[in-house]
């Protein structure tokens, strides 16, 4: 089912007031790269100016304070805080979830499976899919042929899952995000994640990874990639073809990893950081700025290109022969 309101009545909702078509139907939040006629868009003082004349909307979400010329020609809500707001309506919009079911009896012929598979009555999904025991697959799941559910997987609702794409044992695709921001009451307050995660085909996921649902698009991991145990992937992060990612790594929400990247153990990568195809990202590296082009990268902080860190490495292993040949006292 999905939920629609009037511009009126979601105003209503989110404390707000109406400027504009207030009979104007919103039965979705939409963003940047994707909304429509019925779509409402929250846009943030950073990029409302910037975009908010570029793209199809029904309405905007905007503080009360927003120059009036960013909506003058537009529909839109104006609220006291458009973060609270923002929040309030994405718990309006998220869908609740179906009750679990064993399979049909017209489908279970298909699904080799484990004790205590639970899956939504509207899965969809192809030939030789073998399930493992304790699996749950929620409402709105898609998944291609030939795939492998291990033991205790969780697929979380709207996930789409391509063809010959294997994951392994207790890894749960599709949690919420962590996506909360601070109040002015310094509380934290959350944001209900109502995206979905994309899965692609010949994809291998290891055991104990969490792989979160974008917040109001999609988190992307492109067909051919392979990812080790103990991954965690956050919110709207795009992961590019044929890429590897060793275990422990960390991603934050909405970075743009490219092609046949090969990113070693225990890397960290804060959010929206974004990296070129080919890149190499050395075990236990830290990444806090873009990287843009090809090549081998090392580093803690900064991280910076391969062979610029082996010679400040280099140095590194000398600073106490250099400190005793200047006659500067130890630290």
């Amino acid at each position: 089912m999905i939920n629609q309101y009037s511009l009126l009545d979601l105003a209503k909702n989110l404390n707000g007031e109406v400027f504009g078509n207030k009979n104007l139907t919103i039965d979705n939040i939409g963003s940047i790269s994707r909304s429509n006629s019925r779509s409402i868009v929250f846009l943030t003082k950073k990029n409302l100016q910037e975009n908010a004349i570029k793209f199809n909307y029904g309405a905007l979400l905007l503080d009360k304070t927003s120059p009036i010329e960013y909506y003058e020609h537009s529909n839109a809500i104006l609220v006291d805080d458009s973060k609270v707001a923002f929040a309030k309506m994405c718990s309006l919009f998220k869908t609740p979830l179906t009750a679990l079911s064993k399979p049909k009896t017209r489908d279970i012929d298909k699904v080799t499976h484990g004790s205590n598979f639970s899956i939504s009555d509207d899965v969809v999904f192809g030939d030789n899919l073998q399930v493992g025991s304790n699996v749950v697959i929620e409402s709105g799941v898609k998944i291609g042929n030939n795939c492998v559910l291990g033991n205790n997987v969780v697929i979380g609702f709207n996930t789409t899952i391509g063809d010959s794409t294997v994951i392994d044992s207790g890894t749960i695709i599709g949690s919420e995000g962590f996506g909360n921001f601070e109040s002015k009451s310094k509380k934290w307050i959350h944001i209900e994640h109502i995206g979905s995660v994309i899965i692609g085909n010949n994809v291998m996921i290891g055991a104990n990874c969490c792989i979160d649902r974008g917040t109001i698009d999609e988190t992307v991991i492109s067909d051919g990639v392979i990812i080790d145990n103990l991954v965690h992937i956050a919110h709207n992060v795009f992961i590019g073809k044929d890429t590897a990612i060793a275990a422990k790594v960390g991603i934050a929400g909405s970075c743009k990893i490219g092609e046949r990247n090969k990113i070693g153990g225990l890397v960290g990568i804060i959010d929206h950081i974004v990296t070129a195809n080919d890149v190499t990202i050395s075990a236990t590296s830290t990444v806090n700025k873009n990287l843009s082009k090809a090549g081998i990268y090392t580093g803690i902080m900064p991280i910076t290109e391969h062979s610029l860190w082996k010679r400040i490495a280099l140095w590194i292993t000398k600073l106490d022969k250099i400190t005793k040949f200047l006659n500067i006292r130890k630290i």
